[in-house]
């Protein structure tokens, strides 16, 4: 397949577009979206971007919920979001554990290469948005551009981990603030 250069947005959920959780997010009434960060979404929508969500998530693998309460937590954010009237293009997954090996469990790229794949973009056009430093780090290693957001762990990962931070790495402080700054810079 060749490879075009569309508007594809790639975006962590927990920290990103819903508050994180040290518990993890375990039911869809302990997802909470951060604010402005659905409406930043639909703004995207409504400039024709692509978006996808990758998101590791561990829980399912420690026993802490489902797939069933899992696509429950993700049909309250489907709904949330269209309700803005945004809407999200696909979603990745990683259901591993952290000692499972695997090649989609970020910092790995796995997820986002798969969207790349799946969709033909290039990836040197693909903003990756994370709060972490593995988010960061699989955006660098699949050739995507790393966006780190202050929200959920993106603070604390600028003070203890900013010396890691890839070439090239974009800071804002919420998903609606970059979504300002690239909406500015789609414009011809």
């Amino acid at each position: 397949m060749e490879k075009i250069a569309c508007q594809w947005v790639v975006l962590d959920r927990d920290g990103v577009i819903n508050q994180d959780s040290a518990e993890f997010i375990k039911s869809p009434a302990q997802w909470h979206p951060i604010a402005g960060s659905v409406e930043a979404i639909a703004r995207l929508t409504q400039h024709q971007v692509s978006i996808a969500v990758a998101s590791n998530q561990s829980g399912l693998a420690r026993g802490l919920f489902d797939l069933k309460t899992l696509n429950a937590i993700h049909d309250k954010m489907y709904q949330t979001i269209a309700t803005a009237g945004g809407s999200i293009n696909h979603l990745e997954i990683c259901p591993h554990g952290p000692e499972e090996g695997c090649t989609c469990r970020k910092p790995r790229p796995g997820m986002i290469d798969n969207i790349i794949k799946k969709y033909g973009v290039l990836p040197q056009h693909v903003p990756v948005v994370g709060d972490a430093l593995r988010d960061l780090q699989a955006a660098a290693a699949a050739g995507c551009v790393p966006v780190l957001v202050l929200t959920g762990k993106g603070a604390k990962t600028v003070a203890e981990q900013s010396a890691y931070f890839p070439a090239g790495t974009q800071i804002y402080p919420d998903l609606s603030a970059f979504v300002d700054a690239y909406l500015k810079r789609k414009k011809p």
